[in-house]
């Protein structure tokens, strides 16, 4: 965990959204984002992020611009997130990988993730394969979320690396989900952070306050960055989910080299952490990251010894460094 003399984590130096971003050029590459570009109060371009449409919009334009994805929409009411930090959690995954493979990043089609909960946007895919041409498969409990990602994917003829697959027990999550001769470098998942749709909502109303947004004449989102119930809330929220993706994760522990998971609540690692030392991981991590304001992390675990991890890398990385 991390101890209070550790350096602020800040984000990632391979994230490609360091700074302002360069509106003029966006537009230029998507003209549409021109009729939602406003002044903040600080005199700078930016996006209303209370309005979808505009976030949307916004979104299409940064994966356009940024990663060469040609065509980018999601269903109403899907979540619709914050692309720097799912950039940010690639890349500090890309690193945990290099720890085991002698400081190099394993490139290329050899390398496979699998992005649990994936949702409509399929952007940890589009992002992870675009800066490191690494391969996916996404899951999800939703079949207009596997809809609308399989839309993107065959939009941007994508279809040979990133595949699609719907886990039909809406109470599990990888349980009866991977094929026994599947093999992942890595996992990652962002899981449903509330217990409730009330607990979204003020977790909501909370973030508009604090980015002083609470306009009592004004309409806002119900919820931050739209989200359907399951991508927002789950029984017994994001402990909830996180302790039985670990828990799963003992049934298919050869499958996977890294497990992760984003964490949101700093006061949840504590119970996090015994459940893994609980289902006998070899290895764990917590991965402290930032965005501006905003803190976050994940939690990456294996079940691979020394031993296990050698042959992995021998196996399946060895043609992986570039």
């Amino acid at each position: 965990m991390t101890t209070p003399d550790k350096p602020k984590a800040t984000m990632h130096p391979r994230n490609r959204h360091q700074g302002r971003y360069d509106f003029p050029k966006l537009i230029k590459s998507s003209p549409e984002l021109a009729e939602f570009v406003v002044v903040n109060p600080y005199g700078n371009e930016s996006i209303d992020f209370a309005n979808p449409s505009a976030v949307r919009v916004f979104n299409r334009a940064l994966l356009k611009s940024f990663y060469g994805v040609a065509h980018w929409d999601i269903p109403p009411d899907y979540l619709c997130p914050p692309i720097p930090g799912r950039a940010d959690y690639l890349h500090f995954l890309a690193d945990l990988l290099a720890e085991s493979n002698e400081g190099v990043i394993p490139r290329g089609a050899s390398i496979r993730a699998l992005d649990i909960g994936m949702g409509a946007n399929c952007v940890y895919p589009l992002i992870g394969h675009s800066d490191y041409g690494w391969q996916f498969l996404g899951s999800d409990i939703d079949p207009t979320a596997i809809s609308g990602a399989t839309a993107i994917v065959k939009s941007n003829n994508l279809q040979k690396v990133i595949s699609l697959r719907l886990q039909s027990n809406r109470k599990q999550i990888l349980l009866d989900l991977l094929h026994g001769e599947e093999r992942f470098d890595l996992s990652l998942c962002n899981p449903p952070f509330h217990a409730s749709i009330d607990e979204a909502r003020r977790g909501s109303q909370r973030k508009w306050r604090a980015l002083g947004k609470a306009d009592p004449k004004r309409t806002l989102p119900v919820l931050n960055f739209g989200g359907q119930s399951q991508e927002l809330w789950c029984e017994g929220g994001e402990i909830g989910f996180v302790t039985q993706l670990i828990n799963e994760s003992k049934h298919v522990p050869q499958q996977v080299f890294w497990f992760s998971t984003l964490v949101s609540k700093a006061s949840n690692l504590p119970l996090i952490q015994s459940t893994l030392k609980k289902a006998g991981v070899f290895d764990s991590r917590v991965v402290e990251m930032s965005q501006g304001q905003k803190q976050s992390r994940f939690v990456a675990w294996t079940f691979l010894d020394n031993t296990q991890q050698r042959i992995w890398r021998e196996k399946r990385w060895a043609a992986a460094k570039v």
